[in-house]
């Protein structure tokens, strides 16, 4: 078993450094940001699994796929860890490696995770970073081959929730954009996703990290996405799986209901089994949840 864990951990770094054009700062300057001795860390206990933790320096790490294949598109990768870590390889690292495959450019996001110890504001640091991800992308557009109409932003778990705040709130800028770069996500990939910070439907831990243990009512209204959708939100594809345990699959059904009530197109598929975090590979399916969301993403014609 050892060995195996070994292996997995080995793979995954080769992955990144065999496929990974560049790792690039997202600021010269990280905006609310407090000095600190904090120290990032790498845990590569569980098998297939590294998380990182104690982000004080985001960053977007580029997966550019051959020149030869690159269809124009480019996702913007939110790993998921309950707003406490990022699970980088499972559901970043792998993710882009599949997306190349089918000619996206992709970019996984090593956002901070919210801690008063090093940003002037945790609620807001998240989403900053995902905002400037967008930014960064539209604005090398060019140098990386791709289309701006069409940069999406997919997200799993905690980061699904921040995939859906940056794709309801991208008309309240929380960083700095003088040249007004569209911070608006072209569509929206949701997978096993924290929506909803209302006591019914909540992940306990990621709406403590973000906004506290005993937060207003306004401000669980704030950070729970399907109540902050409006006609102007992004399509969306989701996924879940109706025996999820630790987010439960009430979250992606507001979502989609938010959707629908407002007249933006989405797709939602709700599976019978598969839990929670499997990221490429729920084993219960005889086809990749991904194949769909490629189907989806062609008929949309963003592919």
């Amino acid at each position: 078993m050892k060995k195996n864990i070994v292996v997995s951990v080995v793979l995954s770094m080769l992955l990144i450094t065999a496929h990974a054009q560049t790792i690039l700062p997202l600021y010269k300057t990280i905006p609310g940001s407090i000095p600190s001795d904090m120290v990032e860390k790498r845990d590569t206990v569980k098998p297939l699994r590294i998380r990182i933790s104690n982000v004080s320096q985001p960053t977007l790490t580029v997966f550019l796929p051959p020149g030869n294949t690159a269809t124009g598109t480019a996702i913007v990768i939110c790993p998921g860890g309950g707003y406490s870590n990022l699970v980088i390889n499972q559901e970043g690292w792998d993710i882009a490696a599949e997306l190349n495959k089918h000619g996206i450019a992709a970019f996984v996001l090593k956002y901070r995770l919210p801690n008063d110890k090093i940003m002037t504001n945790k609620e807001t640091g998240p989403l900053q970073d995902a905002q400037q991800a967008i930014k960064m992308v539209r604005e090398n557009a060019k140098q990386w081959n791709i289309d701006t109409a069409k940069v999406g932003i997919i997200g799993f778990s905690a980061g699904g929730h921040l995939a859906a705040t940056a794709s309801t709130k991208f008309d309240i800028p929380v960083i700095e954009n003088p040249t007004h770069i569209n911070l608006r996500p072209s569509f929206t990939i949701l997978v096993y996703p924290v929506i909803s910070f209302t006591d019914s439907l909540l992940h306990k831990g990621s709406r403590n990290r973000l906004i506290g243990e005993q937060p207003t009512p306004e401000k669980i209204v704030e950070y729970s996405a399907e109540k902050q959708v409006t006609a102007t939100t992004p399509p969306a594809f989701i996924m879940h799986c109706g025996d999820d345990k630790v987010v439960p699959v009430g979250n992606s059904i507001e979502y989609y209901k938010a959707l629908l009530q407002h007249g933006v197109k989405a797709e939602l598929h709700i599976y019978p089994s598969g839990g929670h975090g499997f990221g490429l590979n729920n084993g219960s399916l005889s086809t990749p949840w991904m194949d769909r969301c490629f189907s989806w993403m062609k008929e949309n014609k963003w592919l």
